[in-house]
């Protein structure tokens, strides 16, 4: 870049070319969903065969490319309204420095240089001749504490002042100062050209139609690369609020420019999916594409492992540990048990997408996706926003990521029974596993800390879902507990403010409350369900834990006999209407049409006097 190079440049070309290619990302996600959503859902809902199965493999693939389009596009335009900025800024300097020389009755050279004309005060009868003088540009300073350049600018400012205090013509200092910002006006150009050129050349897919895990992986080594790169241009895009208020998250996405918004997203998909109060079709955008990147990054590090060699290696009559054997342990037997873990629950949540259409699910929404502890996912069947009534089922002790397909297959069911009573109104059911549940009865599910810390995670999200659907009279909602997951809610219900309408305890070991009445809904809005203690001991073990409050006494528990312990939901003391079950185990509540699970969609849907009493 050079002065006759940035006086010509046009910025607002670049502005245009990342409008563009933001249509592009833009066309793309409308056809993803399109794709996915709309064509495949409704191949699944009304065809079946060998054929049907090829097409839906060929629209899953053509499904893929719009995705990697629309998140490679939007790094595109990112990257090039960050370039855009850059040389609008530059060349702003640039002909404001063009400016101020015209009206010193200076000359600016096709290099860059300045003319400056004779002046001063006459020496000898002559006045001081003019001349042309040729900028140069300071070097950014790094802002610490030691800054070599910043002296280096510093004192190379003092050396022009002192030359022209010197100088007989008064015109030379301000001809130097004006070469000067003419030189950093093209130097900073030249920078942003160095910084930009290489990384939008990056951005480059192959020439074929798979969407491969190495393209994947290279979208997460673009966005990291464009993140730090457009640095200085996000600038003027505060973060995320601290504190994890709904409102709060809400108010910050609505006061970001469209623009501002697609920017963010593109560099900050994890962030942005994890926002409660944001609308769910952003935060399911931006999740997506982390479940792409996460899926296609832990499959390679998971091919790149090693067979396990043989455990056991014979000497003569005798055995012994082979010790390549336990250096295999050592060195990948938790990463791939780690990998084991996120890839199968991943691969839940994208078969879920599949499965949109089919048996009339709807369409699919992932609320969030964490890799880290057991890991976590939040998968809506149906858009929450928009649902009349809306279901949140909460999982119990052993839940972690690879429990998703299960618990997808719970509150799938959920939806249909409910959609079936509520014809024409939107449903929506969500699989919350959003907490670090117990992972052993015990100690673990003995303890109430599990449910505490996870407390305030499940009020900031249903904080978040009634925000986003317009306040609390929008959805009659419901919060169905499993086993600890009843605990978590009977914590966030002491924790603050839980926004439920309804609140279904099932197999549960206790709410950490009294009554039924201490729950925000109120005595009349809890319901439970629990099979007989032959086939669900988990109320039993809550009772003897102390899970249900700080009530303790005798109960005659058949066929136990007398027990030592404190009220659980199933418990008349408690309070809670006690629903009719069919369930033969701690795990049957979901099973299809069964009457447990009916009952459980007759309170979803608000219809109390159909829900068949136990």
């Amino acid at each position: 870049m050079d002065y006759a190079a940035l006086k010509a440049l046009k910025p607002s070309e670049f502005t245009e070319a990342a409008d563009g290619y933001k249509a592009a990302s833009s066309m793309a996600d409308h056809a993803y969903g399109d794709t996915e959503g709309q064509i495949s859902a409704r191949l699944r809902a009304g065809l079946s065969g060998v054929a049907v199965e090829a097409a839906l493999g060929s629209l899953r693939t053509l499904a893929e490319n719009f995705h990697y389009v629309q998140t490679e596009c939007a790094l595109a335009a990112t990257s090039l309204k960050a370039l855009a900025a850059a040389f609008t800024d530059a060349k702003r300097k640039l002909e404001d420095a063009v400016e101020d020389a015209a009206a010193a009755k200076f000359t600016v050279g096709a290099d860059g240089s300045v003319t400056f004309p004779p002046g001063g005060e006459p020496k000898d009868g002559k006045i001081p001749d003019g001349g042309t003088v040729t900028g140069s540009a300071k070097g950014k300073p790094s802002g610490g504490v030691i800054d070599p350049t910043r002296d280096a600018n510093d004192l190379a400012s003092a050396l022009e002042r002192q030359a022209a205090n010197i100088h007989p013509n008064p015109n030379f200092g301000k001809a130097v100062e004006i070469a000067n910002r003419i030189a950093q006006a093209v130097a900073e150009a030249t920078e942003a050209d160095n910084l930009w050129a290489p990384r939008l050349r990056k951005l480059k897919a192959d020439d074929d139609l798979v969407v491969s895990d190495r393209d994947w992986t290279d979208v997460q080594s673009d966005t990291a690369d464009v993140r730090t790169a457009a640095k200085d241009y996000l600038d003027h895009i505060k973060p995320p609020p601290k504190g994890d208020d709904p409102k709060a998250n809400a108010d910050w996405w609505n006061g970001l420019s469209p623009d501002d918004q697609s920017a963010y997203l593109s560099l900050n998909a994890s962030q942005v999916g994890a926002l409660d109060g944001l609308p769910s079709v952003v935060r399911d955008e931006a999740n997506r594409t982390v479940l792409a990147e996460k899926t296609a990054e832990f499959q390679i590090r998971y091919d790149a492992i090693p067979p396990v060699p043989k455990k056991w290696i014979g000497l003569g009559r005798a055995t012994r540990i082979n010790p390549e054997w336990r250096e295999w342990q050592d060195k990948y037997a938790d990463d791939k048990a780690f990998l084991d873990r996120n890839l199968k629950g991943m691969k839940a949540v994208q078969d879920r997408f599949d499965k949109t259409g089919q048996d009339g699910l709807p369409e699919a929404y992932l609320l969030g996706l964490d890799t880290k502890g057991g890991g976590r996912s939040i998968v809506a069947n149906g858009n929450p926003d928009t649902a009349t009534h809306t279901a949140v089922f909460v999982p119990g002790t052993f839940t972690d990521i690879t429990k998703t397909e299960q618990y997808l297959h719970h509150t799938g069911e959920l939806w249909k029974e409910t959609h079936a009573r509520l014809p024409g109104e939107n449903v929506s059911t969500i699989s919350w596993i959003g907490y670090d549940a117990p992972q052993s009865i015990v100690p673990e599910a003995m303890k109430k800390h599990w449910a505490l810390e996870a407390a305030p995670d499940l009020n900031h999200f249903m904080a978040g879902l009634e925000h986003v659907q317009g306040g609390a009279d929008k959805s009659h909602t419901t919060i169905i507990g499993h086993s600890y997951g009843s605990t978590v809610v009977g914590a966030a219900s002491n924790a603050g403010d839980l926004r439920a309408d309804d609140i279904i305890a099932v197999g549960s070991p206790g709410m950490m409350v009294k009554h039924a009445g201490d729950l925000d809904v109120g005595a009349d809005h809890v319901w439970s369900q629990a099979a007989s203690t032959w086939d669900d001991q988990v109320p039993l073990g809550g009772k003897i834990a102390g899970l249900g409050g700080d009530t303790e006494m005798w109960q005659e528990l058949l066929p136990f006999g007398t027990v030592w312990g404190s009220n659980v939901p199933s418990d008349e003391d408690f309070g809670a209407h006690i629903m009719a079950n069919d369930s033969d185990s701690h795990t049957d509540y979901w099973r299809d049409h069964s009457l447990s699970i009916q009952n459980q969609a007759e309170v979803i849907a608000g219809h109390y006097d159909k829900v068949k009493s136990g």
